[in-house]
Parts: C-alpha cells; structure tokens; sequence
C-alpha cells in the first residue's frame, strides 16, 4: 500500500491548528472557537488533540500491519513501540520543564504523554487481539470509563457527579498527582490518570479507520465507508450526549465518540480530495507540517516558552499587532505569526530531509 499522502496533510492540518489555539496574542481577547470549551459542549480547539490520537491508531495501523506481513516479530514489535512511547514521555517532560528545568512542580500529564500511553496500549491490543477483539477493548473502556464515572461514590459528593469539583477522575487526580497537575487548576488535570481509558478508545477507533484503509476495496468505496462510519459515530454521539455530556476535559466516552466521527468525517474529506481525486498541490504545506509532526510540535512548546520570557510575546502583541487590527484580530494575527515560523522552519527540516524519529 502506498503513503497516504491525505493522513500526512491531515496530521499537519492538525498540528498548525493546535499551534493556532495554543498561542493567542492575548489569552483575553480570543474567539470562542480558540478556546477549550469552559466545561461540557465543545469548539474548534476542541477537535485537535482527539485527532492526534485518531491519527495515531490509522498511522500505527498502516506501519504494524506492512512490518506483519513482512514477517516481523509481534513481540520485536511490541517492544520498538514501548520505546518509542518512553522516548516520547521523556521528550514530554523536558518540554514541561523548558527553560528551567525545575521538577518540583512540573506537570507530569500533557498532550505527548498521553499519546505516548495511548499509542504503547492501543499497539499492544493492536498487535495481539483480532479486528473483533479491537472492538471487544474499545467498547469495554468506553463502558468502563462510564461507570466509574457514574456508579463510585465520590467522597463528598457521591457518585455520577460531573461537575469540575465532583467527578471521579478530578478525585484520582487529586490523591495520585497532587502538585503535579495542570497550572490553570491544580486541582484536576484534563490529561489526567483515568479519563486516559476513552482516550486510549479514540486511538482504537482510528485503527479500525487503518483496517478500513488496507482492504482491497476501491478508493471510492473506501470513501463511502468513511463517510458513513463518520455519520453513524456522530449520531451515536450526539444520542450518548443525552445521559453524558459531550466533555473534553474528562474526556468522556460521549467524546471519544463524537470525536472519532468527527475526525473520520474530517479525513475522508482529505482522503477524496488529495488521494483519490489527486488535488495535492494545496496540501503541501500541510504535508511538510505533518511528515514532522513531533519536531513542529517541540518547537511551537519551545517558541511559546521563549516568548513568555521577559514577556517578549506579549510586547510583540502589544506594539506589532494591536496598531493594525481589534484586539481579537490581533491575538489571531499573532497566533497565525506562530503558525508562520513553525512552518518556516519545517519546511527547512523538510529540505534537509530531516525528520525527528523517536
């Protein structure tokens, strides 16, 4: 099977939103859909580090399935993703503790841990278990996850709370993380310990979009599955929402599902238009965004580390763009500036062929 030219664009697509959201000129003046939903319903932002994880399960997928029929070792396998999932945590947590590298508080969840934890499950239970058993753990976290959430009795509030104060996973947080949690909070973290189960659900989810993919059935069938599992996931997730609500910051399984619809739906649409209609040519900055994805997600943390210091973003904010636009368009038009760089300097690493794999 030949390199999906669409999941490359659609990895980069991904990562230029996130560096979009995560670096507003001002974090008061920025458009709803630049933001995390405050708690329950969801946004733009919303979409991003679901589709990561999607995308994990499709590109893991496509990589374990050629290495398989190659003959390769599932256990050999097993054992490059473990290290590649610790390689990854490392990574994470010097990019937490960028520039100081003070670790007494430094939050020890994130975005790249996460992954790293979803990947090393979801190829264990890839490499090992038949496509139903796939469907067998993805349900079963799923179901899981809900009834911790709905039948433990949380000290001080009792069970099925899903407030930011109440709920089951804000209490494992707090026994197991205290001090090392997300700063905005401190008390709860949405990378946290247990909404990591549903999460681990939306990488399965995206291996069985990789499964889709691998089948000899032709590119226009592929596209109608797409489409159709997108629609039935989406459905499915809009009816769950009536007993769970759509959540990001727990990551509940009404999420999980949504989101898988929504990055399915999201993707087909990549996968017409750039594989198999062959309309590449507007893609390619996305593709050099996603072939290194880690590298440009590493440096956008280091960029917005560097300028918090001295305050230089918000000088930059302040005196370059607030002259020339309102001051929601002059947080967009510095986020888009970051969204510029990065891509600069991909497209550098792309020239040299440069590519950081870990």
């Amino acid at each position: 099977m030949k390199r999906l030219v669409s999941l490359d664009a659609f990895r980069g697509a991904t990562i230029a939103a996130m560096i979009l959201v995560n670096n507003p000129g001002s974090s008061q003046y920025t458009y709803s859909q630049l933001e995390h939903s405050e708690w329950s319903g969801w946004t733009f932002t919303d979409l991003v580090f679901p589709f990561f994880l999607w995308i994990v399960g499709v590109s893991m997928t496509l990589s374990f399935a050629k290495r398989m029929e190659a003959g390769a070792d599932r256990r050999k396998l097993l054992l490059h993703a473990a290290r590649r999932a610790v390689l990854i945590f490392i990574v994470a947590l010097l990019l937490n503790g960028f520039p100081t590298f003070q670790y007494n508080y430094v939050r020890i969840p994130g975005v790249l841990q996460r992954i790293a934890v979803c990947f090393l499950i979801a190829s264990a239970i890839y490499l090992y278990c038949s496509l139903r058993g796939r469907v067998i753990w993805l349900v079963s976290l799923l179901v899981a996850y809900w009834l911790l959430m709905t039948l433990y009795p949380v000290p001080g509030f009792g069970p099925g709370v899903l407030t930011k104060e109440g709920n089951f996973a804000k209490y494992i947080d707090g026994m197991v993380l205290t001090g090392h949690m997300w700063s905005q909070t401190r008390t709860w973290d949405p990378e946290g310990i247990v909404s990591t189960l549903p999460a681990i659900a939306t990488a399965l989810f995206g291996t069985l979009a990789g499964t889709l993919l691998r089948t000899k059935r032709s590119p226009e069938e592929k596209t109608a599955w797409l489409f159709t599992s997108a629609c039935g996931l989406l459905f499915a997730g809009l009816i769950m929402n009536i007993w769970m609500p759509i959540n990001k910051s727990i990551w509940t399984s009404t999420f999980s599902v949504f989101m898988a619809g929504m990055a399915t739906l999201v993707f087909a649409c990549f996968y017409w238009i750039v594989d198999v209609q062959n309309h590449r040519r507007w893609a390619e900055p996305f593709v050099i965004y996603g072939m290194n994805a880690i590298a440009a997600y590493v440096l956008a943390g280091m960029l917005e580390r560097l300028l918090e210091l001295n305050r230089t973003g918000a000088w930059l904010y302040l005196h370059v763009f607030t002259p020339i636009a309102s001051p929601k368009n002059a947080s967009l038009l510095y986020a888009i500036g970051n969204v510029l760089i990065i891509y600069a300097l991909s497209y550098l690493l792309y020239r040299r062929r440069w590519f950081l794999r870990l």
